[in-house]
Formats: structure tokens, C-alpha cells, sequence
């Protein structure tokens, strides 16, 4: 039997709009298991952000609980949040969130740099990384001169580069052709 990596019971969250209260979040209960793929797949504005920024210990949810790899999120400070995302997490934002000021071979690196792993050592893992996505020669590069699907693939490369334990994604092919999107995939 496959080990539970996420397991949620009961999550609500709920944002004030004006003078009225919206439940983005109502109950979700939800277990997912080592090495299995989930999609989330629903309208615009019917909570998928939303329920993948609580999971992640991005957004605080009002009630339930949600473990993440053994660890219960919503008892986390905010630095215990910030150092279980950096160690065991990668993301790939819907809007990619590259650091304008550095190259796409930096960008790459963050995480590692954030990690404090050698900078040698990160820049040939970065370079590494860049090139499963076909784009090492963008490395000096910075994201402004790339197109958005070269930017979704360096967000992606960047996700992948620190072997983390989990990949959360916000809609990872939406700015890439079709046979990226397969690279991607894979």
C-alpha cells in the first residue's frame, strides 16, 4: 500500500467580499499517496488556487487539518512554514514568479542558493536542470527576453532543481506549445 503524502479532512476557508462572505473552501477531505498524480480540474474562481495554497502552508485556512508529508501545517509557524516549503516543495506558479533582476540560470538556482548549497554547486545543478528543459542556452538570460512558454520552463526547472519531495503546479503546460508540454509531462 502506497504511503499517504497529503491528507486533508475538513478544510474550509472562507474571504470576505465586501459585505459578503464566500466559501472558496467547504470541507475538503482528501487523501493523496506516494508517487500518484492528482489534477485538480474546475472553472475559473471555484478554489483550486485557493485549496493548493492552504496545502502548501501558502494561505492559513479557517478549519480542518491537512498533513503534508507527516507534518500537520496548520500548527507550523511561519518559519517552520517557510523552511518545510523550501526543503520539501516545489512550485510551479500559474504566473511563474521569476525574479526579474536575475538570470534564468539564477532563477533556477534559488532554491538551492536559499538552501545555502555552494554556488558552484548550484549553478551546475541550475545548468543541469535547464538543459531537461531545453533552454540551457537561455542560461544568461533574463526572464523580460524569454517568451512566456521559455518562462514557464525555467519556473519549471526551478521547481524541480532541489529533488523536492512534492511538486505542486498551477496550471503547468498553459503557456507551452504542445510537444513542451509533453517534455514537461515526462
Amino acid at each position: 500500500m502506497s504511503k499517504v503524502i497529503i491528507s486533508c479532512k475538513d478544510i474550509v476557508k472562507t474571504f470576505n467580499a465586501g459585505d459578503a462572505e464566500v466559501k472558496a473552501l467547504q470541507g475538503i477531505t482528501l487523501d493523496v499517496c506516494e508517487h500518484e498524480l492528482l489534477m485538480l480540474i474546475g472553472p475559473s474562481g471555484c478554489g483550486k488556487t485557493t485549496f493548493v495554497s492552504a496545502i502548501t502552508a501558502l494561505l492559513s485556512f479557517d478549519s480542518g487539518s491537512c498533513k503534508v508529508l507527516g507534518k500537520e501545517i496548520s500548527t507550523m509557524s511561519q518559519e517552520e512554514k517557510t523552511a518545510f516549503r523550501g526543503k520539501n516543495i516545489g512550485f510551479v506558479f500559474q504566473s511563474f514568479n521569476l525574479l526579474p533582476s536575475l538570470t534564468a540560470l539564477e532563477n533556477v538556482a534559488l532554491p538551492l542558493t536559499i538552501a545555502e548549497v555552494k554556488r558552484a554547486e548550484a549553478l551546475q545543478s541550475a545548468r543541469e536542470m535547464l538543459n531537461a528543459v531545453a533552454l540551457e542556452q537561455k542560461a544568461d538570460t533574463k526572464p523580460g527576453n524569454l517568451s512566456g512558454g521559455q518562462q514557464q520552463r525555467i519556473a519549471i526547472a526551478r521547481a524541480l532543481v532541489h529533488a523536492p519531495k512534492l511538486i505542486i503546479c498551477d496550471e503547468p503546460t498553459s503557456s507551452l506549445d504542445h510537444k513542451s508540454g509533453q517534455v514537461v509531462m515526462e
